[in-house]
């Protein structure tokens, strides 16, 4: 194949892949769920009154945190989701981050969290299916770094 062809194929990828890639800025869609105080409040802000289901969502972290300022959490699913929206209850506002999942992508998410005290993290898994899914897990931040 010609170089040219090539780079021209190439450029055509390019400017069909935003049109291929459809995220929602729940930043600016929804910028109430942010400042929320409490993950009550941002859950209504962000999906409106639900009553999520608790199951088929584990939300993992260590039980003991030895450093708040990067707290790990691992977030999975089998559920056919829609988005996934994490939340935590002991910093000012409670919306942690809001993922918006391609049709027929697992849940499988890993990222660090700051948390300023002993809390929990919670997430909910909007299927596909319209229903509301959640998992939590309870964890303690060690105080002054170590743990124990």
């Amino acid at each position: 194949m010609e170089r040219r062809k090539f780079l021209g194929f190439g450029l055509a990828a390019m400017a069909a892949l935003p049109s291929l890639v459809s995220a929602i800025d729940f930043r600016k869609e929804k910028p109430d769920a942010w400042t929320a105080k409490t993950v009550k409040d941002a859950v209504e802000k962000l999906y409106g009154t639900i009553n999520p289901v608790e199951k088929g969502v584990k939300v993992k972290t260590p039980k003991v945190a030895s450093n708040g300022g990067q707290v790990p959490v691992t977030i999975k699913s089998d559920i056919d989701a829609k988005t996934v929206a994490v939340f935590q209850n002991v910093n000012p506002e409670s919306l942690v981050a809001v993922f918006d999942i391609p049709e027929g992508q697992p849940v499988d998410f890993s990222f660090k969290i700051k948390m300023k005290k002993t809390g929990t993290v919670s997430a909910i898994v909007e299927g596909r299916d319209g229903k509301f899914y959640k998992g939590s897990q309870s964890l303690e931040v060690a105080l002054g770094g170590c743990e124990g």
